[in-house]
């Protein structure tokens, strides 16, 4: 299948630049281009793409204004091309409140040493984010052809309607309302994370009970601005953790993005900031906290995986399952992209598959708040 994209930039160089870059693959086709919001209203009536590029500063109509025209008359995938500038992150942490999907940071004309990096990224989430599930929900199921009857017509079993498939079965585990209460909150994110986290962090009680570890994957320009957004819209404490610092219940900590948050044993628990492991694929690395929490921490963990792309968390949460840690992954059904909840699933570590909208009420069950 071929996926074709709209891209939306005032400059004609990364116009040209983004064009360039996402039709080195096959699969990949850019049907048109756009120098602003109206001129990509057009062109979305026109060619009707599958997923938008969209940049934030644009004249006669800028990317956020754009967006909700967009999400208003034709909701489709939106991948954001933002700045890492503090301006450019708050921008861009709007953009994902509006309904855009995920991000790609703009580098200093697309032309540093990292282009392969950006460009395969920059196809990868192309990739992942025209098929998400927030727009494509997966087709019903498909029912046999009725059998004939004896007439020649079809038997009168055949003709009730038929039964629907039956579900899955569900991971093993009691559910997390059921569980003795955890003394610590982990949860790992990624692509659609931060709207995810918007969605439940806000639903906790200033009275949550344990501290919340949180590795989103994010640059590092825009993770305090994330922390101090989802602090202004909590009743918990929400702030960019920081070496060394104690843990303190009712109180969540953003893993600064560029480098590794681990559980440290030191008290009754602080934060410890680390460039190792430098192999790790992303940093930070929700395997590499949940691999420190399973080795150090000494009571109860529960622990959750958001959407996000690729398998970042699955190996984590496995090593704490077997240690006794309760977990909990977000359902397809709801994924920006069912990627990092789909690996842990398969690992078969999952006590409970929740929707994000029923994600709330698991956790303040299980926690009695």
């Amino acid at each position: 299948m071929t996926i074709r994209i709209l891209v939306v930039d005032d400059s004609p160089f990364m116009r040209k630049s983004l064009q360039k870059m996402l039709e080195e693959a096959p699969d990949l086709r850019v049907v048109a281009t756009a120098r602003d919001g109206i001129d990509a209203l057009e062109k979305i009536q026109e060619h009707k793409p599958d997923i938008v590029t969209l940049d934030i500063e644009m004249p006669r109509m800028d990317g956020l204004t754009c967006l909700k025209k967009i999400m208003a008359d034709h909701p489709m995938p939106v991948l954001m091309v933002s700045s890492l500038t503090q301006e450019g992150a708050q921008a861009t942490l709007d953009a994902l409140s509006i309904g855009a999907l995920d991000f790609i940071p703009k580098e200093s004309g697309f032309a540093s040493l990292s282009i392969l990096q950006i460009q395969r990224d920059l196809q990868e989430k192309v990739r992942r984010l025209a098929t998400s599930p927030r727009f494509h929900k997966p087709a019903p199921p498909a029912f046999p052809a009725p059998s004939p009857g004896p007439s020649g017509t079809a038997s009168p079993a055949a003709q009730a309607k038929p039964a629907p498939p039956p579900k899955p079965s569900a991971p093993t585990g009691t559910g997390l309302g059921s569980s003795p209460m955890a003394d610590l909150l982990v949860i790992g994110s990624s692509t659609g994370g931060p709207k995810a986290l918007q969605d439940i962090l806000p639903t906790l009680p200033a009275n949550l009970p344990v501290p919340c570890l949180i590795v989103q994957h994010m640059p590092s320009t825009f993770t305090k601005p994330f922390a101090d957004r989802l602090n202004g819209l909590c009743q918990v404490h929400v702030k960019e953790a920081e070496q060394g610092e104690p843990l303190k219940a009712g109180t969540v900590y953003i893993a600064p993005g560029g480098i590794h948050m681990t559980y440290g044993a030191r008290g009754k628990g602080c934060i410890e900031l680390s460039p190792e492991p430098v192999s790790s694929l992303h940093r930070p690395s929700v395997d590499v906290l949940f691999m420190s929490v399973s080795e150090l921490f000494r009571g109860q963990v529960l622990a959750g995986i958001l959407t996000g792309m690729g398998a970042d968390g699955a190996k984590g949460m496995e090593q704490l399952k077997r240690k006794g840690a309760h977990t909990l992954a977000e359902s397809e059904e709801s994924c920006v992209v069912y990627g990092m909840p789909r690996a842990a699933v398969e690992r078969g570590c999952v006590d409970v598959i929740a929707p994000l909208s029923d994600i709330p009420g698991h956790l303040r069950r299980h926690f009695r708040i």
